[in-house]
């Protein structure tokens, strides 16, 4: 019987009531059990608290009725058993005593399940043998026995916490209490003899089942790079974003399932042109800090540590930043942020727009908008299509035209300014005949869906195994966040692509078409919305052979 110890609401925050009935069912339970074991004076008192909270357990709680009935029955039997009947009552004592142990290690490891055993069954036999009237001769070797088992098994489950050498040790419930799970078998061995030392095995084990119901702390922030962490608001738990977590100014985001209102350190997070979600531009001191995350009458503080690096400036471009950042992060690796997406323009993105301007060409388009920013990536993307044109022959113009392609080189917020723009002009009369394309890094569902169809060079398939498991891992760790390019190259670890490029359409339908008896990849439906789907309500498809 496993109790929910988050609050209705789904938060990861802790129901105080609910732990409070788990440990007092657990440590009456262990005390049932351990009489059985060994015989001892039937505890009915004890045995009714235990099923009274059993049962109270299945009624205000998220608790299996089966399990609970079952705990309930179980407890009951043994001290009945143990008057007329103390074989029969040892076996069911046993029973007892692996409920308590699986009801303490649901969801452990194998080397956590192995130190649950021990410890919930070592601090079972002392509560046995502690209610012997007449102890047994080798009372004080069995004691010393199980109270060096319980220390070195606390040892053992603090080792595997990963919080045995950080602040979180000292900083946490969880942690304040694995150290409880080691001390008191120690101040237990050294009180044997008297009747106080079971107490603190009481209070080890207390401890014990406290810990493992509780969330286990969030990882502390590395100083000077990306922080990924969770806010528990209005019992609502929300990832947050800090990018790039310097001294200075830094973009703190938190996804569109954390609705409208939500403030960071007093700084209302408001949407952004070409991103998802909600953005919050706030100053961070050097060094250690808490940062204030709210949301009307609920709050949550994150610690932050922005170590003594040199502060990174935040521009129209830095979702885009972000978002590289997040790849990472996703991808369980913690990453400085050296330079940003729009810093520089790789070879790989300078080539695949070479070889758009070459199709293009090949259409007989005559003329080209282009569309670009002021970023050195936006910059040099202009030259390359400029220069790329002018070896076609094609016409490279500032304002819209009939007959016409849009190029668009910029980043997300230009983008999705000029596209909103063409697509009203779309609307009014014919623009763009040739149709719309973008760079590489603009493939992002808030970019391309404020148009119904546009093209982009990649050398990668979305719809393929990689780029559908990045997409499955981002929404897992930061629901309703679009895939972005720049997150997968930073998710796989790499910007370099070896496959050729080729023109993918986004177009706004719910099909994503694969080809005859083609596999889907793992989390990706084939209709709908749902994890594994790049770009909301569309479809990215191939619309040309590799662009040589």
């Amino acid at each position: 019987m496993h109790h929910d110890t988050t609050a209705a609401t789904g938060s990861a925050g802790l129901d105080l009531t609910a732990l409070l009935v788990r440990l007092i069912l657990l440590l009456a339970t262990a005390v049932v059990a351990g009489g059985g074991l060994f015989g001892a004076k039937p505890r009915f008192a004890v045995a009714g608290a235990s099923a009274v909270l059993a049962a109270a357990s299945a009624v205000f709680f998220d608790v299996n009725v089966v399990s609970a009935v079952a705990h309930a029955l179980l407890v009951l039997a043994v001290p009945l058993l143990l008057v007329r009947w103390p074989a029969a009552a040892r076996w069911l004592a046993l029973a007892l005593l692996v409920l308590v142990v699986v009801e303490t290690s649901l969801g452990s490891s194998e080397l956590e399940f192995a130190a649950d055993t021990v410890y919930v069954g070592g601090a079972t036999a002392w509560f046995g043998l502690a209610q012997l009237k007449e102890k047994p001769p080798r009372y004080a070797a069995l004691t010393l026995s199980l109270g060096l088992l319980l220390a070195v098994a606390g040892a053992a489950q603090l080792l595997l916490s990963g919080v045995a050498f950080d602040r979180r040790l000292y900083e946490s419930l969880f942690g304040l209490s694995l150290v409880a799970v080691v001390v008191f078998p120690l101040a237990a061995l050294a009180l044997r003899g008297r009747r106080v030392a079971v107490a603190g095995v009481a209070v080890a084990f207390l401890a014990w089942t406290t810990f493992v119901a509780l969330p286990h702390p969030a990882d502390l922030p590395v100083p000077g790079t990306g922080l990924l962490t969770t806010a528990s608001l209005g019992g609502q738990d929300v990832p947050v974003l800090v990018s790039p977590q310097r001294p200075g100014r830094n973009l703190v985001h938190v996804p569109a399932s954390a609705g409208a209102g939500v403030a960071v350190a007093g700084v209302p997070a408001t949407a952004r042109p070409g991103a998802d979600g909600f953005w919050a531009d706030v100053d961070l001191p050097g060094g250690r800090s808490t940062l204030r995350i709210s949301k009307g009458t609920a709050a949550a503080s994150v610690a932050v540590d922005t170590g003594e690096g040199a502060a990174v400036a935040t521009d129209p471009d830095s979702p885009e930043c972000a978002s590289a950042t997040l790849g990472a992060l996703v991808a369980g690796r913690r990453d400085a942020v050296a330079a940003c997406p729009a810093d520089r323009l790789s070879e790989q993105d300078a080539d695949a727009l070479r070889k758009l301007v070459t199709f293009l060409g090949t259409r007989h388009t005559d003329t080209i908008q282009l569309v670009a920013d002021s970023s050195r990536r936006g910059a040099a993307a202009a030259d390359v299509v400029r220069t790329s044109a002018r070896q076609q022959g094609l016409r490279v113009v500032d304002a819209p035209a009939e007959k016409a392609a849009l190029v668009v080189v910029s980043g997300w917020s230009a983008a999705y300014t000029t596209l909103t723009q063409a697509a009203q002009a779309q609307r009014s009369a014919p623009t763009y005949t040739y149709g719309l394309y973008l760079a590489p890094w603009l493939l992002t569902g808030p970019v391309v869906n404020t148009v119904s169809a546009s093209t982009v060079p990649l050398r990668f398939d979305p719809r393929d195994q990689s780029a559908v498991s990045y997409a499955v891992a981002l929404e897992d760790a930061f629901g309703g966040e679009s895939p972005t390019v720049d997150g997968f190259r930073s998710w796989l670890g790499t910007s370099e692509q070896n496959a050729k490029v080729q023109l993918y359409a986004s177009a706004q339908v719910n099909a994503m078409p694969m080809n005859p008896g083609q596999p889907h990849a793992p989390g990706m439906p084939m209709f709908g919305e749902g994890a594994g789907h790049w770009i909301p309500d569309a479809t990215v498809v191939p619309v040309s052979f590799p662009l040589e």
